[in-house]
């Protein structure tokens, strides 16, 4: 499973490393939406909604849909703008100035990307110009409750409305908390931006892109991106470009918008805590499922505790030595044991690290 970014033909000027404001702000609002995804941004969660307006915390919550499960691609208006190569600005405002230029279907379609049925990787129907979408799109809001319900029929009616009151929200949470917030990290992810540029200059896009996440690696056979997720995409740069986005609140998230005809973004966090080498998708269905055994997890129970050869583990299990072997191949192929040689005799036991980590590895797996 991945996200896979065809670059053919693609040029090392049209890639840019540069932060946006808009996008970081989505990171914010989803931090204090989802808390439990951030631990380490518990005392700014804290902070600012202890001091937040109970008027504007209503509001956050009429559209939360749009960051508080998934990352809308509203927040990264400029992958949309025709010939996919325009920039984020330099403030929230100028963002905002690139979210007013998407068409009206580009931002119905956007906002509601994960209730409507157009496929999110290919070219179809919109929700403003198909109504066998647009009822469809309204069913699955229903079943996410009245709230967006609510929302999705409005924003289907009067897009023009919706997009004022967004913005408004925007500028609003602005005053309220991010301004104070982007002039402390803007800094940070600038230097991370100028990092990433010079690397992607001196040692090309593959270290560049190394170094960002790794989780994400190019096969230049192929000539392809690879990010490492749980989820399958398809886009390509075709003849635009490739934006890298760092985010400060972002971490573990490492989000990619691979939306039709829109520019692709990979959007990565910068200073967290992700391990130098996360394990792969791969990896962690081989853990989980070596793991999902009986007979394996009871073999992990003696290996826990202590070094143990074939031959006694089959002893204990009253299975044979070939039995065991396979079950210890399994094991061994999922990175779960370690084994040494003691003269003529091979002991195995279970890595305790590992198997520790597991349940984060997981769940950073699945945020990631």
């Amino acid at each position: 499973m991945s996200v896979r970014i065809d670059i053919t033909g693609l040029r090392p000027e049209r890639v840019a490393v540069v932060p946006s404001p808009l996008a970081e702000l989505c990171m914010a609002l989803h931090a204090l939406s989802e808390p439990g995804h951030h631990p380490g941004l518990q005392g700014w969660v804290t902070g600012v909604a202890a001091r937040l307006d109970p008027h504007l915390a209503d509001r956050m919550c009429e559209a939360d849909f749009l960051w508080r499960t998934t990352f809308s691609d509203l927040f990264l208006p400029f992958a949309g703008i025709p010939g996919r190569s325009t920039l984020p600005g330099a403030t929230l405002a100028e963002d905002l100035d690139l979210l007013d230029k998407l068409s009206d279907e580009q931002f119905v379609d956007a906002a509601l990307e994960f209730t409507c049925a157009v496929p999110y990787g290919v070219q179809g129907a919109t929700v403003l110009s198909d109504p066998v979408v647009r009822r469809r799109t309204l069913d699955l809001a229903a079943a996410r409750g009245p709230r967006q319900l609510r929302f999705s029929e409005r924003l289907m009616a009067d897009p023009p409305l919706i997009r004022s009151w967004l913005r408004q929200f925007f500028q609003d949470c602005d005053e309220a908390f991010f301004a104070d917030a982007w002039s402390r990290l803007r800094h940070q992810l600038a230097a991370d931006a100028r990092h990433k540029t010079d690397l992607l200059r001196r040692r090309g896009l593959a270290e560049a892109l190394t170094a960002v996440s790794p989780a994400v690696r190019v096969d230049e056979t192929a000539g392809v991106i690879v990010i490492d997720k749980l989820g399958d995409g398809r886009t390509a740069t075709a003849d635009g470009g490739l934006l890298l986005l760092p985010t400060s609140f972002g971490w573990p998230h490492l989000s990619v918008l691979h939306r039709h005809g829109w520019q692709p973004v990979l959007h990565y966090p910068v200073g967290g805590a992700e391990p130098v080498s996360p394990p792969s998708v791969e990896q962690l269905t081989l853990r989980m499922s070596a793991l999902s055994h009986p007979v394996r997890m009871r073999i992990c129970r003696h290996l826990a505790r202590s070094a143990y050869t074939t031959s006694e583990l089959a002893q204990a299990h009253g299975m044979t030595a070939p039995e065991i072997s396979r079950h210890l191949g399994a094991l061994k192929k999922a990175g779960l044991i370690t084994t040494r040689r003691r003269g003529r005799y091979v002991l195995h036991q279970l890595d305790v690290t590992v198997v520790a980590r597991l349940g984060s590895d997981f769940l950073e797996g699945l945020l990631r």
